[in-house]
C-alpha cells in the first residue's frame, strides 16, 4: 500500500499496519469531534512518526499513486474538521 504524507513524501506500507492506524485515525476523529485539540495534536504526531517509522519511504523522483493521502502534522484544527470527520482517512 503506497501512502503520502502531504509535504513529506509517500511511504510503501505492509498492510498489516492498516489496523494500527485506523485505531490512531479513529481517536483522532474522536479529538476532532469533541474540539479536543491536544489529543489531536498528540495523536496526529503518533500517526504520522508511526507511517514514517513502520513503512520504507520511495524515491522522491518517482510518483505514485497514493492509496492514502495522509495531511501534514501542522496541519490547523480548522482543516482536520474537514478531513477527520466520519469515518476519518481510512475507510473501513
Amino acid at each position: 500500500m503506497i501512502v503520502r504524507i502531504l509535504g513529506t513524501g509517500q511511504f510503501m506500507m505492509d498492510d498489516k499496519l492498516i489496523s494500527k492506524l485506523n485505531k490512531i485515525d479513529n481517536k483522532i476523529v474522536g479529538h476532532v469531534s469533541k474540539g479536543d485539540q491536544g489529543g489531536f495534536r498528540k495523536d496526529i504526531a503518533e500517526f504520522i512518526s508511526t507511517i514514517k517509522k513502520e513503512s520504507e519511504p520511495l524515491d522522491p523522483a518517482e510518483v505514485i499513486k497514493s492509496d492514502i493521502i495522509v495531511p501534514p502534522e501542522d496541519l490547523s484544527f480548522e482543516e482536520a474538521k474537514r478531513i477527520f470527520c466520519g469515518e476519518g482517512i481510512i475507510k473501513d
